[in-house]
């Protein structure tokens, strides 16, 4: 049980099986983007606090070495690349913002909308990035950026041919 919820009663809030929980859990399948939040948002956390280290509380300084990554793949095609989330921010539980480097394979992407609180900026470094916020898609490349109301529905995907990475900062912290 994780905050007092079985896993099969956190499966069906989720809307995935509780299986799949079973397996994210012990790391043997990389659930999507939308899954995630889904998990996080029914856990009363964030993403990067459930693959973060209690250790991580007090730094200041992350080297790239010791960032925690999150991985994800592309629904329906369990060996094809998705997005991984290298996140900037130690321990981001109880924290008010949260901000990571999204870095979006060909194809790859939120798989679907999300909607939460908060609000949300970002920076395309390299690559494209269709981002759709509130069903008008936007085409970005590198140099642009963005900016938005969480709980507008929201989701991104690369139509490029080349990986695209993304600084990407939303408060409060849902990744």
């Amino acid at each position: 049980m994780v905050r007092k919820l079985r896993l099969k009663d956190l499966a069906e809030r989720v809307g995935c099986s509780e299986s799949m929980l079973s397996k994210v859990e012990n790391d043997q399948v990389r659930p999507s983007l939308k899954i995630l939040h889904r998990i996080a948002a029914e856990l009363n956390t964030s993403i990067g606090a459930l693959f973060s280290g209690a250790d991580d509380r007090n730094k200041v300084v992350m080297r790239r070495s010791e960032r925690p990554v999150i991985r994800t793949n592309v629904i329906g095609r369990p060996g094809a690349a998705g997005v991984r989330l290298e996140c900037l921010v130690p321990d981001p539980e109880n924290r008010l913002l949260y901000g990571s480097i999204h870095v979006v394979e060909p194809g790859g992407g939120s798989e679907g909308a999300i909607e939460h609180q908060g609000e949300e900026i970002g920076y395309v470094l390299e690559g494209e990035l269709d981002l759709t916020v509130d069903s008008e898609t936007f085409h970005l490349f590198p140099g642009d950026s963005f900016f938005f109301d969480s709980s507008l529905p929201h989701g991104y995907r690369n139509p490029g041919q080349l990986t695209a990475k993304v600084i990407w900062i939303n408060t409060p912290p849902t990744f």
